[in-house]
C-alpha cells in the first residue's frame, strides 16, 4: 500500500514538472504485479533453502531445459545487442572525441555526455528489432521440452480438437508482448530524442 501511495505522489508531482520518474512508473508495475496476486489468491512465498539429512529440499529448482533455453537465449542475444552498441558508437564521427578531448573531458565524461546521445538514436531501433526478436526465440523452448506457452498450447488442441483457437491464442499472445515490447521502446525513444539521454 505505500509502495502505491509513494509511485502515486511521484507520478503526480512528475506531471507538474513535465517528468515521471522512471521509480514511480517501476513501483506501480510492482504495485500492480502484487494486487493482481492478492487478488488471484496466489501466495509469493520465499521457500529457503534447508539441508536435511543428506538432501537439500526448498529454494528453486533449476531444470536442465530451462537452464539450455536461458543460456541459449543469453549468450545470442547478448552477442547481437553487443554488436548493436558498438556499431552505434562506431557510428560517430571522430571529431566528437577529438572536439571533446579538446575541451578537457575525461574519457567517461566523454562517453558519458558526448558519444552515447548520439549513439542511441542509432542504437535504439535496432535494439527494439533485438527485443522482437528475444521474445519470438523464447518459442523455440518446445525443441527442447520446455512447457512454454506454445508446448501448452500445442498439448490443449491436440486433446480438445480446438486447433483454430489454440492458434488464436497464440497469435494474440506474441502480438500483445511484441506491441507492448515495441510501445516502450517507442516511448523511450521519444524521451531520448526530447530530453537527452539521461533518466531523471
Amino acid at each position: 500500500m505505500l509502495t502505491v501511495v509513494f509511485s502515486l505522489a511521484r507520478c503526480r508531482a512528475g506531471k507538474r514538472t513535465g517528468r515521471i520518474g522512471l521509480w514511480a512508473i517501476l513501483g506501480l508495475g510492482l504495485s500492480g504485479v502484487g494486487s493482481v496476486l492478492r487478488l488471484s489468491g496466489a501466495q509469493a512465498n520465499i521457500d529457503v533453502p534447508a539441508l536435511h539429512g543428506f538432501n537439500i529440499t526448498g529454494g528453486l529448482n533449476l531444470t536442465p531445459e530451462f537452464a539450455a533455453l536461458l543460456i541459449g537465449l543469453v549468450v545470442n542475444s547478448s552477442a547481437t545487442i553487443a554488436e548493436i552498441v558498438r556499431s552505434g558508437i562506431q557510428s560517430v564521427p571522430a571529431g566528437q572525441w577529438e572536439s571533446a578531448r579538446s575541451l578537457g573531458l575525461q574519457p567517461g565524461k566523454i562517453m558519458r555526455l558526448v558519444i552515447l546521445p548520439q549513439a542511441l538514436r542509432v542504437i535504439i531501433p535496432l535494439m527494439t528489432s533485438s527485443y522482437l526478436d528475444l521474445t519470438k526465440n523464447s518459442s523455440l523452448a518446445v525443441a527442447i521440452g520446455f512447457p512454454d506457452l506454445v508446448s501448452v498450447l500445442n498439448t490443449t488442441a491436440n486433446q480438445s480438437g480446438q486447433v483454430l483457437e489454440a492458434l488464436a491464442i497464440i497469435m494474440v499472445s506474441y502480438l500483445t508482448l511484441n506491441l507492448a515490447v515495441s510501445a516502450i521502446m517507442n516511448r523511450y525513444n521519444q524521451r531520448i530524442e526530447s530530453r537527452g539521454f539521461f533518466l531523471r
